[in-house]
């Protein structure tokens, strides 16, 4: 009974973690996608993100698992460079809740009188947006563009750290190569 319990939560926080993260894409009309067979990461561009090497070494990995799932090759002489980046924002919000006031309390009260008392919340979320950008190997221009976005978590097991950002990769890859381009032979 508990493990059954205990699945159903995971379950649960699990789905609802999912819905928090949005995915958006945009590509080049006018490429054809059917064209590219093998990648490689573009390392100026992957220097610039501003997350540790461990980070970038987890991001790296997950997004040559779902490319190499999809038949492309990693190659020294590629038709795809891949690139990331990140950046991160804080949504801050304020609430205020009033209690008391002039006045008579329930009844008659001398006691319930009194001036007004504010409670003020402060909240802040923070976000995170990873970005995957496909360039065009021969002349370095962007072609496809995912971005997922959603809010950072302090998560300190690697194991999980990798899971999470494996399934954010899967996200914002789904949709490349775009759809109606063939892929490439394996």
């Amino acid at each position: 009974m508990k493990k059954g319990l205990l699945f159903g939560l995971v379950v649960l926080f699990l789905t609802s973690a999912c819905t928090s993260l949005r995915v958006y894409t945009d590509y080049d009309t006018g490429v054809n996608f059917s064209t590219y067979k093998t990648f490689a990461f573009y390392k100026p561009g992957i220097d610039k993100a501003e997350i540790s090497d461990l980070e970038k070494r987890r991001i790296l990995r997950a997004i040559e698992s779902v490319l190499e799932e999809k038949g492309y090759r990693k190659s020294e002489y590629a038709d795809l460079l891949v690139t990331i980046a990140t950046k991160e924002s804080d949504d801050i919000t304020v609430s205020t809740q009033t209690f008391g006031g002039w006045g008579w309390g329930w009844g008659f009260n001398p006691w319930m009188m009194g001036p007004a008392m504010n409670n003020q919340n402060v909240n802040t979320t923070n976000r995170g947006e990873l970005i995957v950008d496909l360039l065009d190997a021969a002349d370095e221009k962007l072609i496809w563009q995912g971005k997922a976005r959603g809010l950072i978590t302090d998560v300190r097991n690697p194991e999980t750290r990798q899971r999470i950002i494996d399934g954010y990769i899967e996200s914002i890859l789904k949709k490349f190569p775009v759809k109606g381009s063939l892929r490439p032979e394996k």
